[in-house]
């Protein structure tokens, strides 16, 4: 497959330079008049919201350290059909990744990975010529990059601006932009980062509204558009998902082939203010493997979507909604009540919270959970998190014993009074030092952890979800 479609990336030598608010407004701006598809370098969950909200198309996150690089170019082929240009925003620095020691993970090999020219965002409220050094030092550090342009961000006024202009010009930058302070569009942060677009939706339409005003007032959206189009052409290798590599996976996994001809199976999936953390990806893959994902509110709703044979519980804050969710006391019976049926039950981080015995929230009370996984969680006084490595323990819904997968934790509680005999799902590999920790639970048809998993990373994941589905539904029927 070709992508012939013009794309750039945001980036910064550092977090905290704007880029998200930069990205996010170019997205906004450039929808105006064209289909724009927004990508999240990375395993950031909030960020993606943003672009959906800015674009109409759900963001997809491109994390090369989780997934491989044909995993990552097969998700940006899948979300690009029926768009105009691609605006990707990159994490952290532009080479911060896994490590020190390489690239991985980063968004300079995401840039590189799709040959997307990249738009350097640069702090400048604290400087002035230095900003042609730092920008020269990334262009530099990296030769294969195509570093094409600059947006200086939080300027001072008009004559900083130039300032800054004329020392970029010395080094062979152009300057796309200059981008005020603005307090219109400082985005309000909680304990995980900002807040979501989830929560907020009447201010993100104002926040929408203001940025797609400044960009397209103070940066120069012809040029970005040309620099867009001088991508090269991409060939894509064959999608490692859609490709018929997932023989021998047992019973009830088919090729795609034989999933096309078959009625889809329905999959329950969590989304409201509470859980709202999602690879997009996931979605789609489990959809590709023959699932029609349907959602449902945890916080609202009484019961399941009628039909389902499975349940996704995506991360999220349901810390902060603890008293709703443990009011939502149908739902909870009933996600009983499926899980003593073995109706296969996956959840994440939020999901786990929302499955052990209770919540304890900030002022030490406790708010009764679904009670499937034993012991609580409580707000813990530090945020957990980075990408991990887990192997599982023993066979689950998803893996199997000995396999080993790529994720990420993101999160500010723990899960506390466990029993010593508790089915752990995976051996976590420590980040430093040599002593792998258990992780998760698995038992019956239940995996429930705080990592997050990319089906990107093993297309088995989504293929195997979807099985077991199946097969609860052949044999089950409907609760």
């Amino acid at each position: 497959m070709r992508i012939d479609i013009p794309r750039f990336m945001i980036a910064a030598p550092a977090s905290g330079s704007g880029k998200t608010t930069i990205a996010v407004g170019l997205m906004a701006a450039l929808a105006a008049t064209e289909a724009v598809q927004g990508f999240k370098v990375g395993p950031d969950y909030i960020d993606p919201m943003y672009h959906t909200a800015a674009t109409g198309r759900p963001s997809r996150n491109l994390d090369t350290w989780m997934a491989p690089p044909e995993a990552v170019l097969a998700a940006c082929a899948r979300a690009l059909r029926g768009t105009e240009i691609a605006v990707i925003e990159g994490v952290m620095g532009l080479f911060d990744g896994f490590d020190g020691k390489s690239e991985a993970g980063s968004s300079a090999e995401v840039a590189r990975l799709l040959a997307a020219p990249v738009i350097l965002v640069l702090d400048v409220s604290k400087m002035a010529r230095s900003a042609a050094a730092i920008a020269l030092g990334c262009r530099l550090f990296d030769p294969a990059l195509n570093i094409a342009g600059v947006i200086c961000n939080r300027v001072a006024g008009p004559a900083h601006a130039e300032m800054v202009k004329d020392a970029l010009a010395a080094v062979g930058l152009p300057v796309l932009g200059c981008i005020p302070k603005s307090a219109a569009l400082a985005v309000p942060e909680r304990h995980l980062g900002l807040h979501t677009a989830v929560e907020r939706q009447a201010e993100v339409e104002t926040f929408l509204r203001a940025a797609a005003a400044l960009m397209a007032a103070e940066v120069d959206l012809a040029r970005l558009r040309e620099i867009a189009r001088s991508a090269p052409t991409l060939e894509i290798p064959p999608d490692p998902f859609t490709s018929p590599l997932l023989a021998g996976e047992g019973p009830g996994v088919r090729s795609l082939s034989t999933v096309a001809q078959e009625a889809p199976v329905r999959i329950a999936v969590a989304r409201d203010e509470a859980f709202c953390f999602y690879y997009q990806d996931n979605l789609d893959l489990l959809s590709l493997a023959g699932a029609e994902v349907v959602f449902f509110s945890p916080l609202r709703d009484p019961a399941l979507p009628a039909g389902v044979s499975g349940i996704y519980l995506g991360g999220g804050y349901p810390e902060l909604y603890a008293a709703q969710l443990a009011a939502n006391r149908p739902l909870r019976r009933t996600i009983r009540v499926a899980a003593a049926a073995g109706m296969p039950i996956y959840a994440e981080c939020g999901g786990l919270m929302y499955l052990t015995e209770g919540i304890v929230d900030g002022s030490g009370a406790v708010h009764p959970m679904v009670g499937l996984v034993p012991g609580r969680s409580r707000l813990a006084g530090r945020l957990t998190m980075g990408y991990r490595i887990v192997t599982a323990t023993q066979d689950s819904l998803l893996l199997r014993a000995g396999e080993q997968v790529r994720g990420h934790e993101f999160h500010y509680s723990e899960w506390i009074d466990r029993p010593a005999d508790v089915p752990w799902a995976y051996h976590m590999a420590p980040r430093q030092g040599n002593v792998a920790q258990p992780e998760g639970y698995a038992r019956d048809g239940l995996l429930a952890s705080y990592v997050h998993l990319h089906f990107g990373g093993r297309p088995q994941l989504a293929n195997r979800f979807v099985a077991a589905c199946r097969r609860w539904q052949a044999g089950q029927g409907n609760l």
